[in-house]
């Protein structure tokens, strides 16, 4: 599949998938059907702006004010990159 995160690509969860915060676990699970995937770090947050409504720059930024000096340009859209090769973002 092609890297889709310098298109005009506004990231969404598919319809199938949910994001949620485990309180017991202290981290942020994405729930999909007889699955669910832990998410480490800040990835929860970064799914968490997968709504369809910014782009992959705008994810980016949002981000980058976020975590000022943090690499976002170069890890955030590979990350979402492979999230959509697994089919969990549309």
């Amino acid at each position: 599949m092609t890297p889709v995160s310098g298109s005009q690509w506004r990231p969404a969860l598919a319809p199938a998938l949910m994001l949620r915060h485990d309180s017991v676990r202290g981290t942020d699970l994405l729930v999909l059907p007889e699955r669910v995937v832990v998410l480490e770090g800040h990835a929860g947050q970064v799914v968490g702006l997968c709504d369809g409504t910014r782009t992959v720059r705008g994810i980016v930024d949002e981000l980058a004010g976020r975590f000022p000096g943090a690499p976002v340009a170069t890890e955030v859209p590979s990350f979402l990159d492979r999230l959509h090769q697994e089919g969990w973002l549309k």
